[in-house]
Parts: C-alpha cells; structure tokens; sequence
C-alpha cells in the first residue's frame, strides 16, 4: 500500500504536465482530463484511508522512499514521503475539495478561451500542495511550498490583461517570498542543529535541545506560517487576491494554500512545545488576525473581499488554537477541516451569484436573489449558519472547542484569549449575517451597466450547483460526525498528543456566551441591514468603517514603512556610494594620475635634462656627505 503515496502527487502532477505542455490539441478536452486526474487522486486517497483505518492507532504510519536527491558526505536529502494520521487528513480535504473545485471550474470557465492552462495550473496547485503536506522532512516540504508559491501567483494572475489582477499576484508572490525566507531559514537551523532536516530525528530530539534554538527555529517557522496563511503582518496580500477567477479564491482560502501555515506550526509541534516564547508569539499573531480580519469583514462590500476577511479571521483561530500547545492542536485541524467545507461552499456561491449577475461582485447592487437562485441560496445559507456556529452544524463544534482550549490554557493569557475569541464570533456572526441579507434579502438593486444591460440572475448549471450542494452537507455535518465519541480526538492524537488543560469555565457556560455572542451579532445585523433600505451607494461612515474599507490601512502602513523606507534606504545607500565610496575610489585614481603627471616630466628624453639631475644629485650627495663630517 506504501507503493501509492506517490500517486497522489504523480496524478495531479501529471495532468499539469500534459495540459501545459501538450498544446491547443487538448483544448476540448483538457478540463475533462485535470478534473479526471484530481478525482483520481481523491480515490486513491481513500483508499489509503481505508488501509489506515484496518490498523491500529500507533501504526497508522507509512513511509515511500523514492531516491536520495542529494547524497553527499555529511548532507544527505531524499525525496521520501510520510503518511500518518495528520497528512491523511490533510491529503483527503485537499484531493476531495480540490476535486469538487475542478468540477464546479467545468460550468465556471465554459467560455474561457484559455481554460486548459487554467486546469492546468489547478492540477499544478494539487500536486505541490500535495507534496507540502505528504514530505517526510522539512527540505522537500520546502519544494512543495514554493510550488504552492507559484501556482498561486499563476492562478491569481490569471486574467492577466486586467492590471489588478497582474498587480494581485506579483503582491502574493512578493510577500510570500518574505515569509519563505522564515522557512529557509528555520530549514539553516535545523540543519546545524540536529544535522538533519528529517521530521523523525528533528523531533524527537527538540526535547533534548536548547529552549533557546528552539524559540529562533519556532520564530522562523512562524514567519513562513504568516506568509502562506495570510497572518499579521505579512496578511495585505489575501484580499487582492480575489482578483483571480473565483474558483481559485475557493481553492486558495478553503483548503489549500492558506492552510499550509497551520499544518507547518501544527506538524512542528515538538519544537513549539519546547519553545514557550515561540508558542506565546503564535498565539497573539492568531489574536490579532482574528480580529483584524473580522473587521475587515463587517465593511467589504465586495462579496468576495467581504469572504476573504472572514478567512483571514478563521485561520487566525486555527493559529491561536496551534499556539495553545497540545490543548489546541486537534481542534485547529478539525476547524481547518470543517472550514474548508463551509469556506469553500461560501465563495462558489459567491461564484454562483457573479454569475447570475454579470460578474457583479458589489453587494449593494444585489438583493433579493432568494428568489432567483434557490439552490445557491439554500447551500449559501447552509455555509453562513455552519460559519457563524449555528447550534449542530459544524462550525458549532469546531470553533467552540478552540474557544474552549483558549479559555483551558489557564490563568490571565487564558481568559485574554478566550474572551477574544469570543469577541470574534460575535462579529462573525455580524458581517457574515451581513453578507447574506444584503445578498438574498430585501429589494432587488441592481441596475442596468455602462453598456445599458440589466443582469438577469439565474441559477447556475449543474455543474456549479452538485459541488455547492456537496459541500453544504459537509457544512451541516462534518462538525457533528467529527464529534462523536471525539473520534477525530482519538484520531489524530497519536500525531498531535492532547491536554485537556485546566479550563477555568465549564464548556456548558462557554457555550451559552458563544451563543449570546452570535445573537448579538446576528440582531444588530438584522438592525443595521435587514430593517433598514440598503443604499446602492455606500455611505461615507465612521473614521473605522473608512479605515476597514482599506484593510485597517495595511497597504498604507506598507508603503509609508516599506516602499518609502526602502526608497530612503535606497537613496541613503545611493549617497553613500557616490559620496563616500566613488570619492575614496575616484580620489584615488587622481591622486595616482597627478602624481604619474608630474613624475613624466622627469622623462623628457633630453640628454640636457638627464644630466642636470645627475649634477643635482651628485650636489646633494657631496653635500650631505660634507654635512655628516663636519657633525
């Protein structure tokens, strides 16, 4: 069964190749074939699943070695992977929603000319995201993580011709560089460190190593995390992603792409666990994110930057439940998990609308659409409940137990944590809510475009509609499934290990705040949105509701520190170098031309002139052979 590891990134990787490589030829069949090779990863996903399932927990572990890539003295690094509890989970929402993405891409880009290098980069995306999460040491999870790096900036930029979107992905690509020099630089210490760079011998022995070296290793590790998952302070990028065609925000911020930071502090837990700094600082980044995010959320009116929010949000709680240590490792997956069901649900309905009303993606000029498109307006409301952890659906369960672990993690950091946690459901609940009445409820608002064309919102082909309809049943489900009997506990504990730590609150009463929390959010939204006329225009607002509209002014902030002190840097460093380098340089070079100069002169050529030097120097000789006597 080992023998199939590869598989799942040799199919994926295989339809990149033949549809990137294989020409106009492949046109008409070309999403056929990359939706084919997803799928087949997916059953041979599960069917390694299955193998997983007939052993006991502690052997549920197998291992592939392909080929030492480089084998040198003293350096060795080989291109093996490792399937436990942790990747399975991770391999099956990746290969499963990636499938359904690949399926629902069919209807999506019908009418794209360049639709077989579309599927192309998705198969792309799968093989290296694939490849992250299925390495058995850290170098080649490096691969598959700069792979995923470039697949994101393909697909993001993929409507090239509109300067946004070129400008969107050259953004993504340059701030994840700055969170993959964390990762090459953690990947450098380890090295030193341990020797090695295989997950096996690194962490078993971080018990062993200094708190010190371990809290630089956690720190770096923690950058890349940032980076790939949208995290303060390398988080501008998520938004202008949306840029791409919306399949791949869909693939991006469900189950993929943004997900990598959690499965990297997650897998990496025995360094964290030794380094208590390092897990202190990944919890308040998860803090910080997930309420910057939520803000960002309630003043979107762009139904697909409104969702990008709220997923800079949800993975800021993975990462404050993966900084909690053992007492949050299982419940930041299994809310990757169900979110990864929801989220994806939530942006093809999102998709689903854009294309019932001519790429209109402006809430304000929605409403209504309820009656228009039933079938995404059942599963969308299916994502927003699950979403906003409506009692038995799966964010129910998911985000309640990560309010629960920050509340368990005990004394002051506890409570700090838990109550923000609870803060941020409730403005969940708000700017989701707000998502969906401006959207479904209410009057109709849109109006006829520039060319005078009236959208006429329709329902989507099947196409569209069986993947939504799937992933709202994971929404309604997943949760509830995961729980009983703790089975996805007991299912990754022997990767993750578990404390059930000491809670100062019953779950009981953190339940009854949650839910108080999310009827807070849910009535004032109603208040503020459902009761009242919606303007097509946004009103001018608060001096917050302006600041959230531009990202809490992160691209601002980025600018004035960065770009313009890199430009001061840069002219600095400009000065310098034609001031004080080229000066020394320059100076130089005069000083030896003027003296070279004036040395010539003494060889004229003229015999006269040789022998007055030499009579000048006889003088000087006699002359200060007379003085030395005569002293």
């Amino acid at each position: 069964m080992e023998n199939l590891i590869a598989l799942l990134v040799a199919a994926p990787l295989l339809g990149a190749a033949v549809l990137l490589c294989g020409g106009r030829a492949l046109d008409r069949v070309g999403h056929l074939l990359g939706t084919a090779l997803a799928a087949a990863s997916f059953v041979i996903a599960a069917v390694l699943f299955s193998g997983l399932l007939d052993r006991s927990p502690e052997d549920r572990s197998l291992s592939q070695h392909l080929f030492s890539w480089i084998p040198v003295e003293g350096f060795r690094a080989d291109v093996a992977f490792q399937l436990d509890q942790l990747s399975m989970t991770f391999v099956l929402l990746i290969s499963g929603v990636g499938t359904l993405i690949h399926i629902y891409s069919i209807g999506y880009m019908e009418h794209d000319e360049r639709r077989r290098r579309f599927f192309g980069y998705l198969n792309l995306f799968l093989a290296a995201m694939l490849l992250l999460v299925l390495a058995d040491n850290y170098l080649l999870l490096y691969v598959g993580w700069e792979g995923v790096g470039l697949a994101s900036y393909l697909l993001i930029g993929f409507w090239q011709h509109k300067p946004s979107a070129a400008t969107a992905a050259k953004k993504a690509f340059l701030v994840n560089r700055v969170g993959d020099m964390g990762l090459s630089i953690a990947i450098m210490l380890m090295f030193t460190t341990f020797g090695t760079f295989a997950f096996g011998p690194v962490l078993d022995s971080a018990g062993d190593t200094g708190e010190g070296k371990l809290t630089a290793i956690g720190l770096m590790l923690l950058l890349a995390a940032c980076g790939k998952s949208a995290q303060v302070p390398l988080q501008s990028w998520l938004g202008d992603a949306m840029e791409g065609p919306t399949p791949v925000s869909a693939l991006i911020h469900a189950a993929t792409m943004v997900t990598a930071g959690v499965y990297l502090i997650v897998r990496s837990g025995a360094i964290f666990n030794g380094a208590p700094d390092a897990q202190l600082v990944v919890t308040i980044v998860g803090a910080v994110t997930l309420m910057f995010g939520a803000i960002v959320g309630c003043a979107k009116d762009d139904i697909k930057k409104a969702l990008a929010g709220s997923t800079m949000s949800q993975i800021g709680y993975m990462i404050l439940a993966a900084g909690l240590g053992p007492i949050g490792y299982v419940f930041a997956i299994m809310h990757l998990v169900t979110h990864g069901f929801f989220k994806a649900g939530l942006f093809l309905g999102a998709g689903s609308v854009m294309h019932g009303m001519n790429d209109e993606v402006d809430m304000r000029k929605y409403g209504a659409l309820r009656k228009y498109m039933p079938v995404t307006f059942v599963t969308f409301g299916l994502g927003y409940l699950a979403i906003i952890g409506f009692p038995g659906l799966s964010g129910f369960f998911s985000k309640d137990k990560i309010i629960e672990a920050a509340f368990a993690k005990g004394g002051t950091e506890g409570w700090i944590l838990g109550s923000v946690a609870l803060l941020g459901a409730a403005i969940t609940a708000f700017y989701m809510t707000r998502v969906m009445i401006m959207t479904f409820f209410g009057e109709k608002r849109w109006q006829p475009d520039a060319d005078g064309h009236e959208p006429h919102p329709h329902e989507s082909p099947s196409s569209m509609t069986i993947p939504m309809i799937v992933l709202a049943v994971g929404s309604v489900f997943a949760g509830g499934f995961f729980s009983i009997g703790d089975r996805f506990l007991h299912w990754l504990e022997p990767v993750t290990g578990h404390d059930h730590g000491d809670a100062p609150i019953s779950a009981g009463a953190v339940t009854g705040a949650t839910m108080v929390c999310l009827v807070i959010g849910v009535g004032l939204a109603w208040l503020l949105y459902g009761r009242r006329e919606v303007p097509v225009v946004a009103p001018r607002g608060s001096l917050l509701t302006r600041a959230a509209r531009r990202d809490l002014l992160q691209d601002d902030f980025n600018h004035v520190v960065l770009v313009r002190g890199g430009e001061h840097l840069t002219r600095s460093l400009v000065y310098v170098d034609h001031t004080l380098v080229d000066g020394v340089v320059n100076g130089t070079a005069a000083s030896v031309g003027g003296l070279s100069g004036r040395l010539r002169k003494l060889q004229n050529g003229y015999v006269r002139s040789y022998a007055v030097s030499m009579f000048g120097g006889a003088a000087l000789i006699v002359a200060a052979t007379l003085l030395m006597r005569a002293v």
